[in-house]
């Protein structure tokens, strides 16, 4: 388990979900529907369970309009502390 430094950079999952599921009212369900994977899937990454891989990265930057690099980076930052 990771243990966090203060000002360390949030999860990427935590992420997904303060800034584009709940805002937009997305349920993990539908969440998974929409990047046509596993309900579980997206229920690891929103709690920090899994982490962004290049797969996941590019269904995200197409499901909420983003990059894939955004995803990658956020996803990176998170692994370098």
């Amino acid at each position: 388990m990771k243990s966090f430094k203060q000002n360390s950079p949030p999860h990427p999952g935590e992420l997904l979900l303060e800034f584009y599921l709940r805002p937009l009212n997305f349920s993990i369900e539908e969440t998974a529907e929409r990047l046509k994977v596993s309900r579980s899937c997206v229920d690891s990454l929103v709690n920090g369970r899994s982490g962004i891989s290049a797969s996941m990265a590019n269904k995200l930057s197409k499901a909420f309009r983003t990059t894939p690099q955004y995803w990658l980076n956020m996803q990176a930052n998170f692994d370098a502390v």
